[in-house]
């Protein structure tokens, strides 16, 4: 009779054959013992030395885009300073009196990446983007509402 025991590492697998009839040898014992704690020595490893979740600290800033015809909205960047008070930074509103304005929408997103490199000079870390959009409709028409983004950063303590 022979125990038959499977190594499975990451560079090649390794078969291990004992056989029952020498386990009186001092030798084959030495191997078995070994080979025990060297598996028990694997698994306590593995278990013991997970790294700690690192702990984050979050800061957040959100856009709100208008779009009201004839440019009459309200477009803002919003963040909150390190005392806890609200910093606004205007945006141009999507819609001009001819209609949509691509160059204020260019504009926004200048101002917006400019933000998102601000903070990640600081050591932030971009971690989630979250959209939600909004209509008023007033007898039908649908040409007012917003677009809010937040923006969701975070860094290691």
């Amino acid at each position: 009779m022979c125990i038959v025991i499977h190594i499975f590492a990451p560079t090649k697998p390794t078969v291990m054959k004992i056989s029952l009839h020498n386990l009186n040898s001092t030798k084959t014992l030495l191997r078995l013992g070994a080979l025990s704690l060297a598996l028990a020595a694997g698994i306590a490893g593995s278990i013991a030395f997970r790294p700690a979740a690192p702990s984050y600290e979050y800061r957040q800033f959100s856009t709100v885009e208008s779009i009201v015809a004839g440019g009459l909205g309200r477009s803002r960047v919003i963040t909150t300073d390190a005392k806890g008070n609200a910093v606004e930074k205007d945006l141009m509103n999507f819609y001009s009196l001819v209609g949509i304005n691509f160059g204020n929408i260019a504009n926004n997103d200048q101002i917006i990446v400019t933000k998102v490199n601000e903070l990640v000079a600081e050591g932030w870390e971009l971690d989630k983007v979250t959209c939600g959009s909004s209509t008023s409709q007033n007898d039908g028409d649908t040409n007012q509402g917003i677009f809010i983004t937040r923006y969701l950063f975070r860094r290691a303590k």
